[in-house]
Order: structure tokens, then sequence, then C-alpha cells
């Protein structure tokens, strides 16, 4: 059970009073509520309710204001458990964490920069909101949090996301008036997830919150001076205090060419403060909303969002290491020429192959949506996800994330498990003792899903489930 710090409790009471914080004292006591986020891009939110019921006993109620959010309502050990998890289906994410993408809103032809994105809740969500197509850009400093960044985004098919590991603040010595819109879901005190993160008790302050608050408005600042005129910035925090937020606000209100707009939020919510400790803030800052977390069941956050009105002067750019990868079409023979066994494989028409855009590192090929574009190539941990592998024959093996992302393309050499012991083998990384008839790569389903590739051989059929995704424990006894 956690317990609230006397440090937190003064300052709840002394900004919202007793009562808003005794409600908050009793919340944190009790069992979070869980959420969940479908994919729309890859399932349909009535179907997946029914196969989670059915298959894990897993009970979920659609909440009308979130239009891919479900609660879930029972069963919930299973819930990170699941091939439909494993597979991307859905996200298990907090009901107040999917709204700032939401209200950003990106559109499918926009240049989109998420600037604090690990670990991939929101940047995810961005990437499907925009149909998998445009320009995002997922940054994040912590090198640590970056695999878990990367693993997200291939587990949800991501396919417009380039990953880049860099002080959010600085960006803007590289990307200046560039961006149509910008995420800064900025890290902060955490009084919103005090109910999942017991030890905030141990180390919060208004000191610590006001720290916070100096880190907040640099990289506030680096999203400004990235953001195009017109462009618009939604920030964010799960914390409650001002200091972290009206007060960041402020300061940039008075100082650079931006204007605060209207927002709607499905939840329950209050206007932003106009004032506090004696001091008038802005009046517009009551467009800001603050969600308190015993009235929406979640986690508590403020949510803000900016429109640039003017340009910016630029920062002092950094000159790049110019990169060796090159952005190739399905046309050039240099990739061309390593589809041509792919594309027979697996019977892909070669339409398919033009939605994408390749790039060759070493013995590996990753792919990218077309239309996503960026010329710092140098820049990036990762752009796309993994296509495939070059075999020392000069010839590719499909990957798993690929196959998926391919899906109905592929035609041919797919291989259905159909019992209970294959698929245990299959996501263990083992060998189905099976002769199928023909040797070499194929594609694994498990009733409607692309659950991977696998190499067939002599022996049978060797899975190639990807080791990431073989450490979590999978429920199969359905």
């Amino acid at each position: 059970m956690n317990e609230v710090s006397s440090n937190i409790y003064t300052y709840l009471t002394s900004l919202y009073g007793i009562k808003p914080a005794d409600k908050y004292v009793e919340f944190i006591k009790q069992e979070p509520s869980q959420y969940i986020r479908v994919n729309q891009l890859k399932a349909n939110k009535k179907v997946l309710a029914k196969i989670l019921k059915d298959n894990y006993r897993i009970k979920t109620e659609e909440i009308p204001l979130i239009p891919n959010g479900l609660k879930v309502t029972g069963g919930n050990e299973l819930l990170g458990k699941t091939i439909e998890h494993i597979n991307g289906l859905y996200y298990m994410q907090g009901l107040s964490s999917m709204l700032p993408p939401l209200i950003l809103s990106p559109s499918s032809d926009e240049i989109v920069l998420d600037l604090c994105s690990a670990p991939g809740s929101k940047t995810t969500e961005l990437g499907e909101i925009m149909n998998n197509k445009g320009t995002l850009i997922a940054n994040e400093i912590q090198l640590d949090r970056v695999k878990m960044l990367v693993y997200n985004i291939d587990r949800m098919n991501l396919m417009n996301a380039g990953v880049i590991h860099y002080k959010g603040e600085w960006l803007g010595k590289i990307y200046s008036n560039y961006f149509d819109k910008i995420l800064v879901d900025a890290p902060c005190s955490g009084l919103g997830i005090i109910q999942k993160k017991g030890e905030v008790n141990t180390w919060w302050s208004t000191e610590r919150a006001k720290n916070l608050g100096e880190l907040q408005l640099k990289l506030l600042v680096g999203a400004i001076k990235m953001l195009k005129p017109g462009g618009e910035i939604v920030y964010s925090t799960c914390t409650l205090t001002v200091e972290e937020n009206e007060l960041v606000i402020n300061k940039v209100l008075n100082k650079y060419p931006i204007e605060v707009t209207d927002i709607k939020l499905s939840i329950i919510s209050h206007d932003g403060f106009t004032k506090y400790n004696g001091e008038s803030l802005n009046p517009s800052l009551s467009k800001g909303k603050r969600i308190f977390p015993w009235e929406a069941d979640s986690d508590g956050f403020f949510i803000i969002k900016l429109k640039k009105i003017g340009e910016t002067e630029a920062l002092k750019p950094i000159l790049l290491k110019p990169s060796s990868l090159k952005f190739l079409s399905h046309e050039k023979k240099e990739i061309q020429n390593l589809l041509n066994n792919v594309k027979e494989d697996f019977g892909i028409d070669e339409k398919i192959f033009a939605d994408y855009k390749y790039l060759i590192k070493g013995t590996d090929i990753f792919f990218i949506n077309k239309n996503w574009n960026d010329e710092n190539l140098s820049l990036f941990e990762r752009i796309g996800t993994r296509f495939g592998v070059i075999d020392k024959n000069g010839e590719v093996t499909l990957h798993t994330q690929a196959a998926q992302i391919l899906d109905k393309g592929l035609n041919k050499n797919i291989y259905t498990i159909d019992n209970q012991d294959e698929l245990k083998i299959y996501l263990a990384g083992g060998i189905i003792k099976k002769d199928i008839g023909y040797l070499g790569q194929c594609v694994v389903k498990y009733q409607n899903y692309i659950l991977g590739t696998a190499v067939i051989t002599s022996q049978g059929i060797k899975s190639r489930f990807p080791r990431a995704k073989r450490t979590q424990e999978i429920y199969t006894d359905f």
C-alpha cells in the first residue's frame, strides 16, 4: 500500500485544499486500474476484446471517449503475456497517457518529433495516428532506454519512425524551424503516477520540482526553436505541480512567439492556474488542463497546446559527420537484386516493395515508409525496422518484423500452426519436427496472425522468432 509523505501532502493541501489532498491519499492506496490502447493498424477493438475474453479470460470494457482505448476489468495477470500483446495488437498504457498524442493529432504528411520518447507508448500512438506514414522522429537521451523504445517500435510494427539518442535541448542546433508538430512529454516529479511508483515518496520535494522545471524549460525552448512557424507543440507531464507546468509555460509565453490554443479533453479536467503564490501569470494559461488521478481513475496529468506564431532565431548549427548510408528505392539495382529472392520465396507483388525505401547496413537491410524523409542519417540510432539479413550467397532471409508488416502481401511458403505444442516450440525458438515437402524460408502463422519467420531444414521448421521476444513469458494454455 502506497503512503503519501508529509512533503507531498503539505504541497497538495496548499495548492488544492484539504479535501482534494485527502482524495489523492485515498486513491493511491487502491490498486491501479489498467488500460490498453488498441493498435488500430493491426486490430479491431471489438474483435480483440472478444479474443482476450475467450482465450485468456481477460475482461474489458469500452471507454466511450477514447476511440482506441479499453479498460481492463478482469484477468489482469495475463495482460502482458498474450500472443496479441507480443505481436503489437495492443499497448498497455495509462488512460491519461493516451491523451497528449490525440491532442497533437499529427497527420500522415507531417514531420513530427517526440522529444522525450522512451519507452515508446506515445511514440507508437503518434505513429498509429499518422497511419504509419509521414516522418516521425523519436528522441531519447537515456541510452539504456533507447533499447526499450526500439523494441516497442518494432513490436507495434511502426514504419514511420527514426530513433535519435541526443540531448533534447541541443537538437535545435540541427533542426531549426523544421517540425510541423512536436510532443514534449517532459521528465517530471511524478505526482500523477505515485499510485504506480511509490518511490516518488522517498525523494519528492518542491526543490526537486523546481530543478526539474529548469530542465523542462530548456527542453521546451529547444522544441520551440525546432518548430516551424504555424506549427504546434503539446507539452505534458504526469505531475500536478505548478512549478513544472504553468510556471514553465509562463516563461516561454513571455519570451517567444508562442500562444496557447484551446483544447478539449474527453475526461474530467481543470483549467490551468493563472495565479500562484500571489503572482499573476499569463491569463491564457487557463487553457491548459490538469487531470486529477482520482477523477480519471488513471494517472494525473497536465496538458497544454502551444502554437508558434513567428520565426525564432536559429542556434549555431552543429555540422554532423556525413553518413555512408543512403536510401534506396525498390527500383535501384543494388536493392532490387536483393529483393528478388524474397519476392520469389513468398510470392510478393513487386508493387508492395514500392511502398517502402531501404537502407543497407553491413549485412542488415532496414526499411521504412517511402515518404519518411530526413537528411541527417548519421544522427540516427535506427531508421525504420528490419527487413532481412543478407546471407553468404547474397540472398535475403526475411525478418519476422518484415513478415508481419508485409502480412497479406505474402502468398506462399506459409506454414500455419494448428496445435499448442507446435506453438510453444516456435515461440521458444525451437524446431518443429515436420517434413512439409520443401526446404528454404517460410512464414509461420497462428490463427490469423503472422507470428514470424522460420527456416525449413532437413530437421524441420527452425523458428526465427526474435530473441528479444522470446524473453517474454507468453501464455499458450488456451
